[in-house]
């Protein structure tokens, strides 16, 4: 409560406003050093109650927050010294596990979780009293995964690593404002080869661009009309100038330390006195940031809220004009409206060629941390009826979540291939079921940076890819198990007739040549088989086979199946059981695979045969001999599981022999003279047609 009071402080800088006594630069720098003194007795209270309940031992009692080992950075307005009467606090937790004095039973990180917790809860819970700040720790390193403490060697990891460009940008004006400032310090200059690159980072730009994509800066695309106008988002405002003094300040400020000012105008002056940026344009900007930002103050005065926006109705506006010491409402119109248009004509000369980055149907945005607003209305637009998901899946590839986009090249192609990626997968009959299965496809990519380079060289692969995902979900997961066949799509090899029979089998008797042991023929003959109904489906979407003629052609590559592998499994069973002279094994398909009617979802309904010469007395050769019957039925179930059993390379089919004469408590192989007198003296209450695979 001692603390909520101690924001009635700030009293002078407030009327120094009101009254416009003061520069802005002084009125912001001073609610800047209350909050930094705010903040700092806060996180002194946590760390005195830590120790007092045993937590951490500080090293000293009566300054609990030196060498303590944790640090806190203020990032945005806060870390830039240019705070609003009603700005929240952007902050980032840091610790350093080597010097956290910590005495807790569970690991550092849990207990300053909960201490950051409480520092939070003191700041922004509110009382009788009001509350302090507004808290936001969502710029910390991967939001979504992370602790509210974030140890330093993690955090360093995570920008080394999956880091991107608009917290690049972030990190500009990011410095300590309370807790141990050496564990601050420290940490801001391990991070200056991430934030400050030495070559020239035109890349950037377009990056930092996609952050501001909702903020169209094209002149004469809107009108900038001052009822309800948003003075920091709106086109010519304040994040603009922010903007364009980062992207310059990212480009260059590797080679030139000069450019490396956290305040927005004295980055600018910094950028024109170094050469970067016409003086006028500097001088320009500079003047309509002073501008925008008393307009933002004094609306933060009137409403005592984090609010952006002028007032709607005519009332409200005149009394704000009069505040800001215009005549009337159209003499505050007339200025926001210039000093807007500069500023927006500035930013976009910045991004003067730059390739659109949006959508036929609106702005795309997936950088920072929340969805944009305006994004899940284009998203809406497209087709998708689950916006807020599809946003939050496409921030977590930006995010690095996923292997596929864990190098910053693959996030840098995924950016540019957005709008035209979600435009696919929106043509389709259904975009958010087309969504999943393409968001499930890039999770299982080892690497993203052949497939989006490939998407970029050949923009009409991702029409058939969404129609993949859209239209066939089973092609849809052989392409997450085998990429590459995106590039025989590619090459036109899923196009054109079916094959015959026969040249099925020679191809998949050629495939499984190379294979060392049984495992390999395994994994052979299911890559294979993948392939082949991957197809067999493109050739249906592409229109090449009818669907009606989809199953001969399943029922084909089914047979060769069953015929390149019985061989194989029969080689490796008789290495340890030897063959039985003069015996014959058969698989009789039964089901939609004895009537060539099989789908992609069907399973296999066999039946297994044998004949032994010798009858049942009959005993095979190996060094581990068995009857007849036993070997046979020990090589049917052999051949089903080869068929069935999961390997790394998936599965081929499901199988049923529950269709033999025994049924599901008899042995699984079934002697042909067994065979023969069951059809002979048992009524049969359906038709079955009997194809003989293999023999």
């Amino acid at each position: 409560d001692a603390i909520r009071l101690l924001h009635q402080i700030p009293l002078c800088p407030l009327l120094a406003a009101y009254y416009g006594a003061w520069e802005l630069d002084a009125v912001t720098r001073a609610l800047t050093r209350f909050a930094d003194a705010v903040l700092a007795s806060a996180l002194d209270h946590v760390l005195h109650r830590a120790a007092e309940r045993g937590v951490l031992s500080p090293p000293d009692r009566t300054n609990p927050a030196r060498e303590s080992g944790l640090a806190v950075l203020g990032m945005g307005k806060l870390g830039a010294r240019e705070l609003n009467y009603s700005s929240d606090v952007d902050l980032i937790v840091l610790f350093d596990p080597k010097r956290v004095r910590h005495r807790g039973p569970d690991g550092p990180a849990q207990d300053l979780h909960r201490l950051v917790r409480d520092f939070i809860a003191l700041l922004s819970e509110r009382t009788n009293d009001g509350y302090v700040y507004r808290t936001d720790l969502r710029l910390r390193p991967d939001t979504g995964a992370t602790p509210l403490a974030v140890s330093t060697v993690a955090a360093e990891q995570y920008y080394e690593t999956l880091g991107q460009n608009w917290e690049r940008a972030a990190m500009i004006k990011a410095r300590p404002v309370a807790g141990d400032a050496a564990v601050g310090a420290g940490m801001l200059k391990r991070l200056h080869p991430f934030v400050w690159r030495k070559h020239l980072d035109f890349a950037a730009i377009q990056d930092i661009q996609s952050i501001k994509r909702q903020i169209d800066a094209r002149p004469g695309r809107r009108g900038i009309d001052a009822a309800g106008h948003d003075v920091k988002l709106g086109p010519g405002g304040i994040r603009e100038i922010e903007f364009y003094a980062q992207t310059q300040q990212l480009v260059w400020g590797g080679r030139d330390s000069s450019l490396r000012p956290r305040a927005t105008c004295d980055a600018l002056r910094a950028l024109a006195a170094a050469g970067r940026m016409d003086e006028t344009a500097a001088r320009e900007l500079v003047a309509s940031y002073a501008f925008l930002r008393r307009l933002e103050h004094r609306l933060q005065m009137v409403a005592d809220e984090q609010t952006h926006a002028l007032p709607e109705d005519g009332a409200g506006l005149a009394a704000l004009a009069r505040f800001m010491g215009f005549a009337d409402a159209a003499a505050l119109a007339d200025t926001l409206r210039a000093h807007s248009r500069r500023v927006e004509g500035h930013y976009a000369a910045l991004f003067e060629g730059a390739p659109a980055l949006g959508g036929a149907d609106g702005n795309l945005v997936f950088t920072g941390t929340d969805d944009d607003p305006d994004t899940l209305v284009s998203l809406e637009r497209m087709g998708f009826g689950d916006g807020p998901a599809v946003s939050a899946a496409v921030r977590g590839w930006h995010h690095g979540r996923i292997r596929a986009t864990r190098s910053a090249r693959a996030r840098e192609l995924l950016t540019e291939l957005m709008p035209a990626l979600l435009g696919a997968l929106a043509g389709t009959a259904s975009p958010d079921a087309a969504f999943r299965k393409f968001d499930e496809f890039l999770g299982k990519l080892p690497s993203g940076v052949q497939l989006f380079s490939l998407f970029h060289a050949n923009p009409g692969l991702l029409a058939r890819l969404a129609e993949i995902m859209g239209s066939a979900p089973r092609i849809a997961e052989h392409l997450s198990r085998r990429p590459s066949l995106l590039e025989g799509l590619l090459a036109g090899e899923a196009g054109g007739p079916a094959p015959a029979p026969d040249a099925l089998l020679d191809d998949l008797r050629r495939a499984l040549a190379p294979a060392g042991d049984f495992q390999d023929v395994l994994d052979g003959v299911r890559r294979w088989q993948h392939d082949r109904e991957f197809a067999i489906g493109m050739r249906i979407l592409q229109g090449d086979v009818p669907a009606e003629h989809s199953a001969e052609a399943l029922s084909d590559l089914a047979d060769a199946v069953l015929a390149g592998l019985l061989p194989r499994v029969e080689e490796e069973f008789a290495r340890g059981h030897g063959a039985v002279p003069g015996g014959r094994f058969a698989v009789i398909g039964m089901g939609k695979l004895g009537s060539r009617e099989m789908t992609f979802e069907s399973d296999l309904d066999i039946v297994f045969l044998y004949d032994a010469p010798e009858g049942f007395g009959a005993v095979s050769d190996g060094p581990r001999g068995l009857a007849a019957s036993h070997y046979y039925a020990r090589l049917g179930q052999r051949m089903a599981s080869a068929v069935s059993a999961l390997t790394a390379e998936g599965r081929l089919y499901a199988v049923d022999t529950r269709l033999r004469p025994s049924g599901e408590a008899g042995p699984i192989a079934t002697e042909i003279d067994a065979f023969r007198r069951y059809q002979e003296n048992d009524a049969w209450t359906w038709d079955r047609k009997i194809i003989f695979i293999t023999c």
